[in-house]
């Protein structure tokens, strides 16, 4: 898909605001990204590949186009689009957005919540689509999960990423101003000494 290529040619900085108004679709649920951070590889103290390519990561430093899936907290599954030149590990982490096909399906993998709710915050969002680690190196132009160029949006807003100690005040998240599918900021929590 040639407008894929052309969306997503460029640093992650580049790409992330233009990802805004982007569905992204797997199966019956497709969510309009509202939401998202910019993660720069080994530039970036915030990024997976900081310190180098890992078996975790190594889909970062593949192709652009396809899908880094990854889990957190033991409990969480986040997925970022993998961006800019192969063996350059950009990615650019999908953070919120609202669903805008699918919502019984939605609302049924995510029981009790909103639905401004189902899809904000990047687990919430996974879950929503159903992404799990399975699609780890999807490519997103053929494979099961796919990215669509959508609308433009009217106004961007910037600000420092969620909840990062590495590079924690970089403004690299960007998101559809005033829009209520966008999550909560929360700066990292401080770490705890042991006594």
């Amino acid at each position: 898909m040639a407008d894929l290529a052309q969306l997503l040619d460029g640093t992650p900085l580049e790409v992330a605001p233009r990802l805004l108004g982007c569905v992204l679709r797997h199966g019956e649920v497709a969510v309009r990204l509202t939401e998202v951070e910019a993660y720069a590889g080994p530039d970036d103290p915030g990024s997976h590949a900081y310190r180098g390519q890992t078996r975790r990561n190594a889909v970062m430093f593949g192709p652009r186009g396809r899908l880094y899936c990854y889990f957190t907290y033991g409990m969480h599954v986040c997925a970022n689009v993998v961006v800019g030149p192969e063996g350059d590990p950009g990615a650019v982490l999908v953070r919120a957005g609202e669903v805008v096909e699918g919502l019984e399906l939605a609302r049924s993998r995510r029981p009790g919540a909103s639905d401004r709710d189902l899809a904000r915050g990047p687990a919430r969002l996974c879950r929503a689509l159903g992404i799990g680690l399975e699609h780890d190196g999807v490519d997103l132009a053929r494979g099961a999960v796919r990215i669509e160029p959508g609308q433009p949006v009217a106004t961007v807003s910037t600000g420092p990423r969620v909840g990062l100690r590495g590079a924690p005040d970089r403004p690299w998240r960007f998101w559809v101003t005033d829009d209520p599918t966008v999550s909560v900021y929360r700066p990292a929590a401080p770490l705890r000494r042991r006594g």
